[in-house]
């Protein structure tokens, strides 16, 4: 019994990580671009307007996918915190592991949305330069192969969750990865993220209604490779 309460809060522990926490403690000053104010999580702000990346995705679904969902994740990871603060304040493990996940589920919507609007641009032109396509190019012998190998995971993606393009520091090469709901890929696989694709039905049913592949397709055409590649870079430091 014991080990298995270890292994659940080390769970909820990875979570925290992923969040830029301090890992000894469930609050602190977070250390990237997770955005903070005065211990709560807030929304970060786009870098481009909700029409920006039209007419690949259109304005209203962007309104609001960051303004009501992705602020949804960050208003109920601010109550699971509150909970969890006062569940460790109090030692009482059962109510830390009963809170596991809402902190999976919103943290990991909250981390998971972070990175994808920083890796949408508008006016994107051209592909991969440098390191992060001769990586590609390594890993999957062309870019467009690993697009359409991308693409397949995750719209092969059951019900809702995202697909990954992630590095994996053990074996200094690229992966791919699918996640199911708002799972975060770097607590649960150990690949850093570098792109993903959201694939709930609220990041495309608006405009593309069930045709999850055209979605998919169109979404390559406002991908911030820059940012991508500075993800890469950071991760094999």
């Amino acid at each position: 019994m014991f080990r298995l309460m270890a292994g659940r809060c080390t769970r909820i522990r990875a979570v925290w990580e992923a969040l830029h926490f301090s890992p000894a403690a469930f609050s602190g000053a977070p250390t990237s671009s997770i955005t903070q104010t005065q211990g709560k999580h807030t929304l970060p702000d786009l870098s481009y307007d909700y029409d920006a990346l039209e007419p690949h995705i259109s304005t209203e679904i962007m309104r609001l996918h960051h303004s009501k969902h992705h602020a949804t994740y960050v208003n109920n990871l601010n109550i699971a915190e509150e909970k969890l603060n006062e569940a460790t304040s109090k030692s009482d493990v059962n109510a830390m592991i009963a809170l596991q996940p809402a902190v999976k589920f919103n943290g990991g919507g909250h981390v998971n949305h972070s990175i994808f609007w920083t890796t949408l641009a508008p006016n994107c032109t051209g592909g991969p330069t440098g390191d992060l396509k001769a990586m590609i190019e390594k890993d999957f012998g062309s870019v467009q192969a690993m697009q359409e190998q991308l693409s397949a995971t995750s719209v092969a993606v059951q019900g809702s969750g995202w697909g990954w393009l992630g590095y994996n520091k053990d074996k200094k090469r690229l992966q791919l990865a699918a996640c199911p709901n708002q799972d975060p890929l770097e607590p649960t696989t150990g690949l850093v993220p570098l792109f993903g694709i959201d694939v709930w039905e609220h990041a495309y049913y608006l405009q593309y209604k069930n045709v999850r592949p055209d979605y998919v397709k169109a979404i390559w055409n406002v991908v911030n490779w820059e940012n991508i590649a500075k993800r890469l870079a950071d991760a094999t430091k």
